[in-house]
């Protein structure tokens, strides 16, 4: 098994591809502990590590992000060799099943909301993905979209600007509804 790696725009954070499906079709989940990682046990594996300090599960990727004073020549080979001994295993990455978050919506806003969802689904998330994280809708009322960053985006300095500036600005022009962007925490 050959496992790539990849910086993100958040110098705290690596993407690791382990050539192979980690959530596939089921989602992504983001833990910001080994107290949220009880339900994954290649989450629960990874915060094993000193210096691991959040683990992101994607389609096909898993990103890892790092303590302040850890550095990541000491902290990569750990992972690595983590995710590879998982996936050899044959372990699951989640066991049992997510509970689903609810969203804040008003059930009047459905037709909005569902605009909202798709175009964050074809046009933000891919790019999201590709640094290593995910963008995740939580809520639509009274214009304002709430949104939660996940995985390297979650920490990222520029996290913040890419929701006002880019997000924020393409739902404004395609949803016409749209007032405000705004990001919230897990």
């Amino acid at each position: 098994m050959f496992i790539e790696t990849e910086a993100t725009p958040n110098p705290a954070t690596l993407k690791f591809l382990p050539g192979q499906p980690v959530m596939g079709d089921r989602g992504t989940a983001d833990f910001i502990s080994a107290e949220t990682a009880e339900r994954s046990p290649l989450a629960a594996r990874l915060f094993e590590l000193d210096g691991v300090a959040r683990v992101f599960l994607g389609a096909d990727f898993v990103t890892v992000t790092k303590s302040g004073a850890t550095d990541w020549s000491a902290l990569r080979p750990q992972v690595l060799g983590a995710i590879m001994e998982h996936a050899m295993a044959g372990r699951p990455v989640l066991a049992g099943d997510e509970a689903e978050e609810d969203e804040d919506t008003d059930p009047a806003d459905a037709e909005v909301v569902a605009q909202i969802k798709e175009l964050l689904d074809t046009r933000v998330r891919p790019a999201v993905a590709g640094d290593g994280g995910d963008i995740v809708f939580r809520g639509f009322r009274d214009g304002v979209v709430k949104l939660r960053m996940q995985g390297a985006c979650s920490g990222c300095p520029s996290s913040r600007a890419t929701l006002k500036h880019g997000v924020e600005n393409m739902l404004r022009h395609y949803v016409p509804e749209v007032v405000a962007v705004e990001q919230v925490e897990a």
